[in-house]
C-alpha cells in the first residue's frame, strides 16, 4: 500500500509540474519537478525512496534512451557521426583524465583512483535533461541532433571508465590495456545485442500478424517491454545495455519506416501510448533527483570533518572547469559545416560553441553511477570519501541544470532575433503540419458508424488545408481582433442574462445553464479571464433554485432558452458596434453578422428529427477530438524545438478561437 500511495503522490506532483509552469514558463519544467522532489522529501509525512541504481537503469534509463533512439533523425546521426565520436569518446576520456587529477590535487582526501571514477560519472551528458532544456530553449536543429547524438552515445563510455575506475579503487589493480580491450567488447557488444535483439522481436510480431492475430493491444505490449528485453538481455551477456537500447531504438525506427503503411492504427496508438509512458517517466525521474537530494546534503551538513562552505566551492569548481574543458574542446575540434543550418543564415562559431557547452548538463543518470559505489573496498576498509563523491555528483548536476535553465533561453533568445523573418514562415509549415496530422488520423480512425461525421469534419480540414497553401505565410497571424471582440460579446451576453434573471424574465436553471457556456467558451477564448467566484455564486443559486422550485418540462424549457437566446444575441450586436471601428471594422462585421444568423435560427420553430441529433453529436464529439490532435501535436513541435514558445502560443491561441466557436454553434444548434 505504502509503494502505491508513493508513486500515486509522483503522479500527482508531475500533474502540478505542469501547472506550476503555465504561471512560472521562465522555469522549466525539470527544474520545477526537482524543487518538487526536495519539498516532498523535507515535508515531515512525505515519501522517501531510496534509490536503486541497476532498478533505476532498466526502469527509466532504458525506455527513455530507446524512445530517443527511435525517434533520432538516423540522416543527421550519421552525418554528425564525426563530431559525435568526438564528444561521446574523446571529450568524455578527456574530461576523465584532466578532471581526476584536479579532482585530486584539490581534495587529496579522494584517493586519485576515486577521484577518476568521480570524474567519469560526471563526464556524459544526460539524454533525458538535454531533451527537456534543449528542446524548451529553441536550439537550432543542427546543435540539438548533435547535443542528443552525444548524449545517447556517452553514456557507455562514462559509465565503462566509471567502472573500471571503481574497480581500481576496490580492488587496488588497473591495466590501461584490459580497460581499452574491455571497453571495445563491451561497446560494440551492445550496439550489436540491441540490433540483433530488436530484429528477432521485429520478426516475432511479423509472425504474430501473418498468423492472424491484428491485436493491437498485444502488438502495442510487446513494443513497451521491448526495451526492457533488450536492456536486461545485452546487460545479461556483459555488455552495454545502454547502447543496445539506443541501437534497438533505432533499429525500430527503421522497421517502422519501411511499414509504414502496414497496421497504421497501430502507429497512432503507438505514438499515443508512448507519449503518455515518457511524459511520467521523465517526470518521476526529475522527481527521483529531488527526492535523493536531502539525504545526500544531510550526510555531509552533518559532517563537523568537512566546512560546508568549502564544499560548496569546491562544487562550483568543478562545475567550471568542466564547463571550461567543453568549451575549449568544442572551439578547438568543431567545425562550422558541421552545425550549419539549412537555407538559412549560419550561427556565428563562438555563438554556437557557447551554447553546446552551456546545454552539456548532468542528470540523474549522473546521480544513479555515483550511488552505485560500494560501501567497502576489497580489504574490508569503507570506501573512500563515498558520501563527498556523491555530494559533490549532486551538486554539479544542480550548478549544470540552473546554469542552462538561465542561459539557455538567453543564449538562444539572440539566436532567433537573428532570424525573426523565418518566424512566419516556421509558423506556416507547422500549421500545414498540423492539419495534415489531424486529417491522416481521423481518416484511420473512420468507421461505418460515423463515417458521415467524420468526412464532414474532413471536408473542414481539407478547406482549411486548401486555404493554408493559398495564402502566404504573414496572413496567417493569429485573429486578435475577433477574440477581443467576441469577449466583448461574451460578456454582454452574460450581463443580459444577469438583467433577464434580475427581473424574473428568466428562470435560475436555464441562467445557470447559459452562463456555464459562456463561462466554458470565455475560458476557450482567455485563460487569463477571472471568471471562477461568479461561476462559483451562479453554481450555489443554480443549486438553491432546484431545491425550492420545481423542474420545468422540456418544452417550456426550450422556449426560455429560446428567448433568452434571441435576448442575448442583440446584446452581442449591440456591444460589438459600440466597440467597432476603421482597424477592426472587418472581424466587428463578421462576427454580428454571425449573431444575425443566430437570432434567424432561433425565430424558427423547426423541429429536427432524432437521427441529425446523433449525427450533431458524432460531429461534436469529433470536433473536439481534432482539437485535442491539434494540441497534441503543437506541443510535440514545441518540444523537439521545431517551434518556439511564441509561435506555440499563436497556435493555441487560434485552436482556442476555433473550440469557442464549436460551443457557440453547440448552444445554437
Amino acid at each position: 500500500m505504502e509503494l502505491f500511495l508513493n508513486v500515486l503522490v509522483l503522479l500527482v506532483l508531475i500533474g502540478l509540474s505542469i501547472i506550476l509552469n503555465r504561471f512560472i514558463p521562465f522555469v522549466p519544467v525539470p527544474l520545477i519537478q526537482i524543487g518538487l522532489g526536495i519539498g516532498i522529501a523535507y515535508w515531515p509525512a512525505g515519501i522517501h525512496l531510496p534509490l536503486n541504481p541497476e532498478l533505476f537503469f532498466v526502469l527509466f534509463i532504458a525506455p527513455l534512451l530507446f524512445n530517443d533512439g527511435k525517434r533520432m533523425p538516423r540522416e543527421q546521426l550519421w552525418n554528425l557521426r564525426l563530431p559525435i565520436i568526438l564528444l561521446a569518446l574523446g571529450l568524455v576520456f578527456v574530461t576523465v583524465f584532466i578532471m581526476g587529477y584536479i579532482i585530486h590535487w584539490m581534495i587529496p582526501a579522494i584517493p586519485l583512483s576515486a577521484a577518476f571514477a568521480l570524474a567519469a560519472i560526471l563526464s556524459p551528458t544526460d539524454a533525458v535533461a538535454v531533451s527537456a532544456l534543449a528542446g524548451r530553449s529553441s536550439l537550432p536543429k543542427s546543435l540539438m541532433h548533435l547535443l542528443e547524438g552525444e548524449a545517447l552515445m556517452n553514456d557507455a563510455s562514462g559509465l565503462v571508465a566509471f567502472k573500471f575506475a571503481v574497480a581500481a579503487t576496490v580492488t587496488g589493480v588497473f591495466s590501461l590495456l584490459q580497460a581499452a580491450s574491455s571497453f571495445t567488447v563491451i561497446a560494440l557488444g551492445g550496439l550489436a545485442s540491441g540490433v540483433i535483439l530488436s530484429y528477432v522481436l521485429i520478426r516475432l510480431r511479423m509472425f504474430i500478424r501473418r498468423s492472424g492475430m491484428e491485436d493491437v493491444t498485444m502488438h502495442m505490449l510487446i513494443l513497451l517491454l521491448t526495451p526492457f528485453i533488450v536492456y536486461m538481455c545485452a546487460e545479461e551477456i556483459g555488455v552495454s545495455g545502454i547502447l543496445a537500447v539506443v541501437a534497438g531504438g533505432i533499429t525500430h525506427a527503421i522497421e517502422r519506416d519501411h511499414s509504414e503503411s502496414a497496421m497504421a492504427k497501430l502507429q497512432v496508438v503507438s505514438a499515443s501510448t508512448w507519449s503518455v509512458v515518457l511524459f511520467i517517466l521523465n517526470g518521476i525521474v526529475f522527481l527521483i533527483l529531488g527526492l535523493q537530494i536531502p539525504a545526500v546534503t544531510s550526510v555531509i551538513f552533518r559532517d563537523a570533518a568537512v566546512s560546508n562552505t568549502q564544499v560548496m566551492l569546491y562544487i562550483a569548481i568543478i562545475s567550471l572547469c568542466l564547463l571550461f574543458l567543453r568549451f575549449l574542446w568544442n572551439f578547438v575540434l568543431l567545425k562550422e559545416k558541421w552545425i550549419a543550418e539549412e537555407n538559412s543564415t549560419t550561427l556565428p562559431h563562438m555563438h554556437s560553441v557557447i551554447l553546446i557547452t552551456i546545454a552539456g548538463v548532468r542528470g540523474t543518470l549522473t546521480l544513479a553511477g555515483a550511488f552505485s559505489i560500494p560501501f567497502v573496498l576489497q580489504d574490508g576498509g569503507p570506501f573512500p570519501e563515498r558520501s563527498l563523491i556523491i555530494f559533490l555528483a549532486a551538486g554539479v548536476i544542480l550548478f549544470t541544470l540552473i546554469a542552462a535553465s538561465i542561459l539557455l533561453p538567453l543564449l538562444a533568445a539572440k539566436h532567433e532575433s537573428t532570424h525573426s523573418a523565418d518566424q512566419s514562415s516556421i509558423e506556416f509549415q507547422a500549421r500545414r503540419k498540423i492539419i495534415g496530422t489531424v486529417i491522416s488520423t481521423l481518416k484511420e480512425e473512420m468507421s461505418y458508424e460515423n463515417k458521415t461525421a467524420t468526412l464532414s469534419i474532413l471536408s473542414r480540414y481539407e478547406k482549411l488545408l486548401h486555404q493554408t497553401l493559398q495564402q502566404e505565410p504573414a496572413a496567417l497571424k493569429p485573429r486578435g481582433q475577433e477574440t477581443g471582440l467576441r469577449l466583448i460579446g461574451l460578456h454582454a451576453e452574460k450581463a443580459e442574462v444577469e438583467h433577464l434573471l434580475e427581473t424574473g424574465q428568466l428562470s435560475q436553471d436555464t441562467a445557470y445553464h447559459l452562463q456555464k457556456h459562456f463561462t466554458e467558451v470565455e475560458a476557450a477564448l482567455s485563460t487569463k479571464t477571472n471568471f471562477g467566484f461568479f461561476f462559483l455564486r451562479t453554481f450555489v443559486k443554480h443549486l438553491l433554485a432546484r431545491l425550492i422550485h420545481k423542474k420545468k418540462d422540456r418544452k417550456t424549457e426550450i422556449q426560455e432558452m429560446r428567448f433568452a437566446r434571441l435576448r442575448t444575441a442583440k446584446a452581442a450586436i449591440a456591444a460589438i458596434r459600440n466597440h467597432s471601428n476603421e482597424q477592426n471594422r472587418p472581424a466587428s462585421l463578421a462576427l454580428i453578422d454571425s449573431y444575425y444568423k443566430s437570432i434567424e435560427r432561433f425565430s424558427l420553430q423547426a423541429q429536427y428529427p432524432h437521427g441529425k441529433d446523433l449525427l450533431n453529436k458524432q460531429k461534436k464529439e469529433l470536433q473536439l477530438k481534432a482539437i485535442q490532435i491539434e494540441r497534441n501535436e503543437v506541443q510535440t513541435l514545441f518540444e523537439t524545438g521545431e517551434i518556439n514558445r511564441d509561435i506555440a502560443n499563436n497556435l493555441r491561441r487560434s485552436i482556442n478561437y476555433f473550440e469557442a466557436t464549436i460551443l457557440e454553434a453547440e448552444l445554437n444548434s
